[in-house]
């Protein structure tokens, strides 16, 4: 059975949904410049249930599944044999080729990253796609160290990777959540009046999206500071996606829409920015959800796992081999 190993596996038929299943493969084949990862830890991320439900037109089929990882080299150089890896998909890694939701994985030599020592596989596995695309949104923005950064959304994944990232550059940052314990209650302030009075009248000079909300865009867009960048990663997944914008005040204020999707990076780029953050969270300045707030599955119950995650689990998945 040494040349065989077990993934998920996505699939598409002519007139019919796609179709999710775990399956026995041959073992990947190098390419030059590769290695093959041993995959200890797979994170279970809302863009893997997009893709399994045909969210991303240019995936092609079959294909298996899978965006972040963390695992050991099992093939390739000798000098990397054993290394400690992490990293996540950019544009191609369980789109266009097969991606980490399989017991190895062939990568780029060019792309790997080390894993923290600090964290665990599991732990490692989650920081890819949050990471990586709060560090996108805000290089986009021109972060600056003495801006003042309001985040929507700022207890998820993303949200709270951006908070981190932006208070690791000097920054001083503002929460947007449902809920009172952060410093704008976008239920009961869904204007973001309390992000003008928190800034003395002025505004955030950036503020960061995470929701998909057009209303709260709309309102973002006018709490903004002069000069200011709304950066934003999602959209409504149902119904309209449009939103009207003031170009008068547009302009007049010089302020700017930034989309942002960690989907259009190559493997390499998310790579350079895993390897920026290490010593970061070597020294505990950014943090990872705890080993025990894990949810944890074996590959046998993945495909439950994506059940689980698509119909609203708030726990993070983690796929374990």
């Amino acid at each position: 059975m040494d040349g065989v190993m077990k993934a998920i596996r996505l699939t598409a038929k002519s007139g019919c949904k796609l179709s999710l299943a775990l399956a026995t493969l041959p073992k990947p084949v190098l390419a030059p410049n590769t290695v093959l990862v041993k995959i200890h830890a797979a994170a279970l991320n809302p863009s893997d249930i997009l893709n399994a439900d045909g969210g991303f037109p240019h995936t092609t089929f079959p294909r298996t599944p899978g965006r972040d990882y963390a695992g050991t080299v099992a093939d390739g150089p000798a000098e990397l044999l054993g290394q400690e890896v992490y990293g996540t998909s950019g544009n191609s890694l369980g789109f266009t080729t097969d991606g980490t939701h399989a017991q190895y994985c062939v990568i780029p030599r060019d792309s790997l990253a080390t894993k923290p020592s600090n964290l665990t596989f599991a732990q490692a596995a989650t920081v890819g796609v949050p990471f990586t695309t709060a560090a996108l949104a805000l290089r986009r923005a021109n972060i600056q160290s003495t801006d003042v950064v309001l985040v929507l959304g700022a207890f998820g994944a993303v949200g709270s990777a951006t908070c981190q990232l932006a208070r690791e550059r000097g920054c001083r940052v503002l929460t947007g959540a449902r809920r009172d314990t952060a410093d704008i209650n976008l239920t009961t302030d869904p204007e973001l009046n309390t992000g003008k009075t928190l800034t003395d009248g002025k505004g955030p000079d950036i503020i960061f999206d995470t929701t998909g909300s057009p209303a709260l865009m709309n309102a973002a867009l006018l709490c903004l500071a002069p000069r200011g960048r709304l950066s934003y990663i999602s959209a409504p997944k149902k119904g309209a996606t449009s939103f009207t914008v003031d170009m008068k005040q547009m302009y007049r204020e010089e302020k700017m829409l930034i989309g942002c999707n960690s989907v259009l990076a190559g493997l390499s780029e998310t790579a350079m920015d895993l390897k920026a953050m290490t010593t970061a969270f070597e020294s505990e300045q950014l943090l990872v959800t705890k080993e025990d707030d894990l949810e944890k599955v074996y590959i046998e119950d993945a495909i439950n796992a994506y059940n689980m995650v698509r119909n609203g689990a708030g726990k993070k998945y983690v796929i374990v081999f």
